[in-house]
């Protein structure tokens, strides 16, 4: 298996890497014997995370959206890791609000839908063109790999519900720009996929109430529950070991096809 790539002595970054899915991967990379750069907000617990995993880890207070913020995250990668071989995009932010508002006359906020578009897609963007400027400096292995790249969209790209407007044309824009950010880093031996992830136990989901969350649990045909963090991550390892994997969007969702 001369092709299959050792996570041992990788180094990665994490967007949304204090909570949820990019905790997750973080811990689980760490583990595995590689080096993490979490990257979140400043209001974030991020420090906090990154002291428990101990010196191969460090914390990246950012916001994705600023190309300042994320030259800074970059460069923290480089000077206490030495490269750059792995960006996980799990930075988002939702919002659930119906099209237009016919009880109230109230169209759905441009403001909020921009909001999101701009986090979701030109944040996910930003990381990656900034990061392949990193990992076109490593050495690239026998097989002319240099690094990949990881984003995470969710299964509303494909089955947006009700009021799922804003998030669901975030996600499918990034679904939408990976085989093209794929072929354009091909000659650099640098990869790009996306997962796009169903129903998981994140921040995101524990906010709502336990009745819809059991409801949710039942939706999913096979297991019915919540995907655990730590089976995400599993998935972003799997990817970044296997070079094979790339321009794809991989469902991980227990096959639920949300309804309206």
């Amino acid at each position: 298996m001369a092709h299959i790539r050792s996570l041992k002595g990788m180094v990665g970054l994490v967007t949304g890497g204090a909570s949820g899915l990019g905790r997750a991967t973080v811990e689980r990379l760490v583990q595995n014997g590689a080096s993490a750069v979490i990257v979140d907000l400043p209001s974030s617990n991020g420090q906090e995370v990154a002291g428990s995993l101990g010196n191969r880890c460090a914390f990246a207070p950012a916001d994705v959206t600023s190309e300042a913020d994320m030259l800074l995250a970059v460069s923290l990668a480089r000077e206490k890791f030495g490269k750059l071989d792995l960006a996980v995009n799990c930075a988002g932010i939702a919002v659930a609000v119906k099209t237009y508002n016919f009880k109230k006359n109230a169209p759905h906020s441009l403001e909020d839908f921009q909001h999101v578009i701009n986090v979701n897609i030109a944040g996910t963007f930003n990381v990656i063109r900034l990061a392949v400027g990193e990992m076109g400096k490593n050495e690239p292995d026998a097989d002319g790999h240099r690094g990949c790249i990881i984003n995470t969209a969710s299964v509303a790209a494909f089955d947006g519900q009700v009021g799922q407007a804003a998030y669901s044309a975030s996600k499918g824009g990034i679904v939408g720009m990976t085989l093209p950010i794929a072929r354009d880093l091909a000659p650099m031996g640098i990869r790009v996929v996306t997962i796009a992830p169903g129903l998981f136990a994140t921040p995101l989901l524990a906010s709502l109430p336990e009745k819809v969350r059991s409801f949710l649990c039942r939706q999913v045909p096979f297991p019915s529950r919540l995907g655990d963090p730590a089976e995400f991550a599993h998935l972003v390892t799997s990817v970044a070991e296997n070079p094979m994997i790339n321009g794809e969007v991989i469902r991980l969702d227990g096959a639920i096809r949300m309804q309206p």
